[in-house]
């Protein structure tokens, strides 16, 4: 059975780093195979950055990741006090087009959505909540 687990980071790239660990440490614990270690530390970082990018246009601001690891399954779950964004919104790019005549931003997102079983977004008690999953 897996224990989910949650810790409270500074939301800055500097802090990337302790996140992934963090992650990575309980996905270790539970057994995860490395490929799924790799695909969701990926989607991690990417969803991280943007955080420690956009969430707190003024400075920095607190995040929590939370992971849930174990019976075939990874569970992470980003929440920040942020400016409300829905990055699931977003149109897909339109990756057959050419990097030059696509517009830009969404991509990282749209990684995270093919890579990953689940994506969800919801906005709760004035934090932006990110959820994924990947089934292994």
């Amino acid at each position: 059975m897996s224990e989910y687990m949650e810790k409270d980071f500074e939301a800055s790239i500097d802090r990337l780093p302790e996140v992934l660990d963090f992650v990575e440490e309980e996905m270790n614990k539970a057994g995860c195979p490395m490929k799924v270690i790799m695909q969701v530390n990926i989607a991690l970082e990417e969803i991280f950055v943007n955080v420690a990018h956009y969430a707190y246009p003024d400075g920095v601001g607190p995040a929590r990741v939370g992971i849930e690891a174990g019976d075939g399954k990874v569970k992470i779950r980003i929440e920040d006090s942020g400016i409300p964004f829905d990055p699931l919104e977003r149109s897909d790019p339109d990756v057959t087009l050419s990097a030059e005549d696509r517009d830009i931003g969404g991509l990282g997102i749209f990684m995270v959505k093919q890579s990953m079983d689940e994506v969800t977004y919801s906005y709760e008690n004035g934090k932006n909540v990110l959820t994924f999953v990947k089934y292994y």
